[in-house]
């Protein structure tokens, strides 16, 4: 059974201890279910009533909360408590996982020319194409596709039924989740008397190094020049990137937003679950975009923006909405200053 004891844990997260720091922790669970066994956090004032009713044995919490657990089992204070729970997830989950065996799996298919590394997993019924670079600590999942003349980074992952078709390239600790698809043919045809004459898609995908991409995520190969996904990108399930789009470094974008082709996105910027920003915009650094908005327009000022038609800096918007929420009874006066004239 994996276990960390409260000074284990204080000396894993660079955070200060206290109450009983010989107290052993077998589990990471919320507040609300855990046990004297299990470490949890408070990164929200908000839920100060879950830590007062919690039987967690430790959590952690910021150092300005040092009166409110002094009658707890343990805990651990530091600057940070969510960053912190995160170092202690991959710590746990790096020992609690099975790691991937190094080796080539008897049913697995490698096509001369590829390059594996000693070191690195290739799982059952995956394929390695020709010239394929498959890197140090790399592993493919099972029934994968690593396409031909493709560029898998050291120590990335491709879990089982991921895609990278050919020529696209991948950096180093990566992580592609299973359904995601890098380097389909970008969403490109040309009319001609009714009928769709297609443009064939000659670039690829180019992917820097840190990157995440969830499940059923997919991510089109440029029509002449390459799609590109900087360092620290982060996508969750079932965002589609179109054709020639650029995301800037350590963007995020939650489950279901769509970036039409050739639209580039700057960097640090985020984008809430079904967000949609239309093609050939620009978005500069430091842009969040709420759930649902749909970016009609380049945005070349850092700010949150909010709404569907139209959109506008956040502060206007809640304000437009606010105002919208009382149309009706505003109409209704209006009519009884009417029927008085």
């Amino acid at each position: 059974m994996l276990q960390i004891s409260v000074a284990e844990l204080a000396a894993l997260v660079g955070g200060e201890p206290s109450g009983n720091a010989a107290l052993v922790l077998h589990r990471l669970g919320p507040l609300a279910t855990a046990d004297v066994a299990t470490v949890s956090f408070l990164s929200n004032p908000r839920y100060r009533a879950q830590l007062d009713a919690s039987a967690a044995g430790c959590v952690l919490v910021q150092a300005d909360l040092r009166e409110a657990v002094l009658s707890r089992p343990a805990a651990v204070l530091c600057a940070d408590p969510y960053l912190a729970f995160a170092r202690l997830t991959q710590w746990w989950a790096q020992r609690s996982r099975p790691a991937a065996v190094p080796g080539v799996h008897a049913s697995a298919v490698i096509e001369p020319g590829a390059v594996v590394h000693a070191s690195a997993a290739i799982g059952p019924l995956a394929y390695v194409g020709a010239g394929a670079r498959v890197g140090e600590g790399a592993m493919v999942g099972a029934q994968a596709h690593v396409g031909a003349d493709t560029v898998l980074g050291m120590g990335t992952r491709l879990m089982p039924r991921a895609t990278l078709l050919d020529g696209c390239r991948i950096g180093a600790r990566g992580l592609v989740h299973g359904g995601a698809v890098i380097g389909a043919d970008g969403f490109g045809f040309a009319p001609s008397a009714g009928t769709w004459v297609k443009i064939e898609q000659l670039g690829a995908v180019v992917i820097g190094d840190d990157v995440e991409i969830g499940a059923n995520t997919c991510i089109d190969r440029g029509a002449l020049e390459d799609t590109v996904i900087e360092d620290g990108v982060k996508l969750d399930n079932l965002v589609q990137i179109g054709h020639n789009v650029r995301v800037g470094a350590h963007s995020a974008f939650a489950g279901c937003v769509g970036v039409a082709g050739s639209a580039k996105i700057g960097r640090y910027c985020t984008a809430g679950g079904g967000a949609i920003i239309l093609g050939h915009l620009e978005l500069v650094d430091h842009v969040h975009v709420t759930a649902a908005t749909v970016i009609t327009r380049s945005i070349l000022k850092p700010g949150q923006y909010s709404g569907l038609f139209p959109f506008d800096d956040n502060a206007s918007w809640e304000k437009n909405a606010a105002t919208l929420r009382q149309l009706h009874s505003l109409r209704e006066r209006l009519r009884a200053l009417e029927k008085k004239t």
